[in-house]
């Protein structure tokens, strides 16, 4: 992972490893919370939280009509209409998927089915400047993890697919059925918040020999890719052509919840951009994939293909207190730039 730099990495993952070692021991849905349906407050108190359950329930309703209004081929705009109203309801990793989205179907992107969320709403204290919450719903019949975050508006900043055979860890809820936050730099549990999309980077470049490998549970968008790129890596190489692919966490924001018996679910975005160039510089035979069709049009490019994704991630990390390897549990990402010459 480039960006973070190398040295700087290896001294994060000594840090931690360190840590772990020491510590042996088209509808209008209905919101739903773990605790109880939300209700109307009748008048807000003094010690009210900044984002009451309505509040969040009132804004994913706002989004989920607002996307599908604009998703619709019956929207009056251009398309530069379109994508100007849509980045007004993302932010995050979520706008260049959504711009992709739009861009690779001539501004008619499929609509979306949801479910009745279940809401996630930290308990921020009056005057939080950042707030957020998250949301488990049903998005075209698949449960997905949403996080949105507030502004000068709200808007939609993460959203990420259970992974088939993961569930979402129980959520730590107060009496009044709110969660808790945690800090980017929380040392309770085996990788802060800050760090994890560093070390989700390093492992899946370097998958299970590189000294992050430990923290992060091996799987098909860990350890996995690493041998993806090992492999596409060989494969350029014998057609005389050179491949490269790095994740960066870039300045993506980072939401983490605490679940119950101290541990963590951290949402997270990461950028991958992979490279491949033409060593001889004699003939168009570098191939460019079907996904990248709606931004290259011709299928094989000659001297270099540059393809950029943008992936979003949720992952259940546990406490220092029973210390084990971070799983992803939820993902979701695609093709956001191409380009060739």
């Amino acid at each position: 992972m480039r960006a973070y730099g190398r040295r700087g990495l290896l001294a994060l993952a000594a840090g931690l490893l360190a840590a772990v070692t020491a510590c042996s021991g088209d509808a209008r849905p209905a919101a739903t919370t773990p605790a109880a349906a939300v209700t109307a407050s009748p008048s807000p108190s003094p010690d009210e939280p900044e984002v009451t359950l309505q509040e969040a329930a009132d804004e994913f309703t706002a989004f989920t009509v607002t996307d599908n209004s604009l998703r619709g081929e019956s929207w009056p705009s251009t398309f530069e209409g379109r994508l100007t109203q849509a980045s007004d309801i993302t932010t995050g990793g979520q706008w260049p998927l959504t711009q992709a989205a739009y861009v690779s179907t001539g501004s008619r992107p499929p609509r979306r089915q949801w479910g009745a969320p279940t809401l996630y709403v930290p308990r921020f204290a009056q005057g939080e400047r950042a707030p957020w919450f998250s949301a488990l719903a049903t998005r075209d019949g698949r449960p997905t993890l949403l996080t949105f975050a507030r502004s000068d508006r709200w808007r939609l900043s993460s959203a990420a697919q259970l992974v088939p055979g993961q569930t979402l860890p129980k959520i730590k809820l107060d009496a009044d059925g709110y969660a808790s936050s945690v800090p980017a730099d929380d040392k309770t549990i085996t990788i802060s918040p800050q760090f994890m999309g560093p070390v989700h980077a390093s492992v899946a470049e370097t998958g299970k020999s590189g000294v992050t490998a430990g923290l992060l549970a091996p799987g098909p968008y860990t350890t996995d890719v690493a041998e993806q790129i090992a492999d596409l890596r060989l494969d350029a190489k014998g057609a005389e052509l050179s491949y490269d692919s790095i994740f960066s966490a870039d300045n993506y924001p980072v939401y983490a919840l605490r679940t119950e018996g101290g541990g963590a679910l951290i949402q997270y975005s990461l950028t991958r951009t992979s490279t491949t160039k033409n060593m001889a510089n004699k003939t168009f035979k570098i191939p460019v994939p079907a996904q990248a069709s709606w931004a290259i049009t011709d299928p094989t490019v000659r001297l270099s293909l540059r393809l950029t994704e943008v992936h979003q991630y949720a992952s259940a990390v546990p406490p220092l207190t029973a210390p084990a390897a971070a799983q992803v549990v939820a993902h979701d990402g695609a093709l956001t730039r191409a380009s060739g010459e």
